[in-house]
């Protein structure tokens, strides 16, 4: 299973991260991957930047804007 982790701490809400998880649920809904993706939230992750939310895929960091999410699902969560 592959698990998503998504920051929702003050910095990360600021930057978007409710429309990033909005964004990984309705695409994890599409693709029928429920069974294979495990998408949660945490508070801050100790990795707060200026070039997104920090989500983390399996262990892997990753600054995703909410701009951005499809192309961070398809490059990165489906391939997983």
């Amino acid at each position: 299973m592959t698990k998503v982790t998504v920051c929702i701490g003050s910095s990360c809400h600021l930057k978007g991260s409710r429309q990033v998880v909005e964004q990984l649920q309705y695409l994890i809904k599409r693709g029928g991957l429920g069974e294979q993706i495990e998408l949660s939230g945490a508070f801050c992750m100790g990795k707060c930047n200026s070039d997104g939310v920090s989500v983390t895929v399996n262990e892997a960091y990753y600054a995703v804007n909410p701009g951005k999410v499809q192309e961070f699902f398809d490059d990165v969560v489906s391939h997983v």
